[in-house]
């Protein structure tokens, strides 16, 4: 039995505690995840690095998973295009079932690996992609099904998983395992490993737009303004980004119709939209850009 599914010495009369206790066990537990994460980060990098390569060669990254895992995947892809601009089609998160799956359960949807191959093979996956099975147990067939496709066609591989040596981290190119051990309701991955997975999640999706220059210093200079609090944002990350005004960052923005790499190379040189448009092209580096604004070239 992997260590998921095992019953922690300490929540056995979960029933009959406090709730005080109850939500302190449960706060302890989770404060073991940062250690476990922490012992994982080389590996989480290489998965980065690698996931890195591979967008910028062209290619896509997907998640897949069932269940908790394959949300949690769904979720972190869905925040790739409004955090750093990028096309929806670059991140996605395939879960068992379908979208459908999000809100409500599909029975037996994990147990099928055709389902994930199908799934590929309709996105015309092939070796510039990246293909990252996300199952607590490492055994999930919906996700072994991706990863064993994947590699059919060459395609690097990743997983995360908290149990180790398990069928999933032993098909994969970059195996990511986080044993946080049992859980306090038994079997309930949703919990420590979910946070775990989430966790992990961030840092693959940051890192690697990080890796690809999406991000000035730590300053989003590609999300979308896609509600009130995302266009101040944008004005306030162009003003520290041209080092100006909010007012002249404001200004900036609505002539680059809301892109903050052009506002911000317009605003660090005075420059028009053109003027800007034409530096970027000579210079994809925004920091390079910025520094070429200010200087004159």
């Amino acid at each position: 039995m992997h260590i998921t599914e095992s019953r922690h010495p300490d929540s056995q009369n979960l029933d009959q505690m406090p709730t005080l206790e109850v939500v302190r066990l449960m706060n302890q537990e989770d404060a073991r995840v940062v250690e476990v994460i922490a012992q994982a980060l080389p590996s989480i990098a290489a998965l980065v690095d690698k996931v890195a390569e591979q967008l910028r060669s062209g290619g896509r990254l997907f998640y897949v998973g069932a269940g908790t895992s394959g949300r949690l995947g769904v979720l972190d892809a869905s925040e790739c295009p409004p955090t750093f601009g990028t096309d929806p089609e670059m991140v996605q998160g395939i879960l068992a079932g379908g979208l459908e799956a999000c809100v409500r359960a599909v029975e037996h949807a994990e147990d099928d690996p055709d389902a994930a191959s199908s799934e590929l093979r309709s996105l015309s996956l092939d070796a510039r992609d990246v293909v990252v099975g996300i199952s607590a147990s490492g055994r999930t067939p919906y996700a072994l099904g991706a990863v064993r496709y994947a590699r059919e066609l060459g395609v690097p591989t990743g997983s995360i998983c908290c149990n180790s040596g398990t069928p999933l981290s032993l098909e994969v190119d970059f195996p990511i395992v986080l044993e946080v051990g049992a859980e306090v309701l038994t079997g309930s991955t949703r919990l420590k490993a979910g946070t775990a997975t989430k966790m992990a999640l961030n840092m693959i999706s940051t890192a690697a737009m990080v890796r690809l220059g999406r991000v000035l210093g730590n300053l989003m200079v590609d999300l979308r303004p896609n509600s009130q609090k995302l266009q101040v944002r944008q004005v306030r990350n162009v003003a520290e980004a041209a080092r100006v005004s909010q007012e002249v960052a404001a200004s900036c923005l609505e002539q680059a119709q809301g892109n903050v790499r052009l506002a911000s190379v317009m605003a660090a040189g005075g420059l028009t939209p053109t003027q800007a448009e034409e530096l970027l092209a000579a210079h994809p580096d925004l920091r390079e850009a910025l520094e070429a604004a200010r200087s004159g070239r």
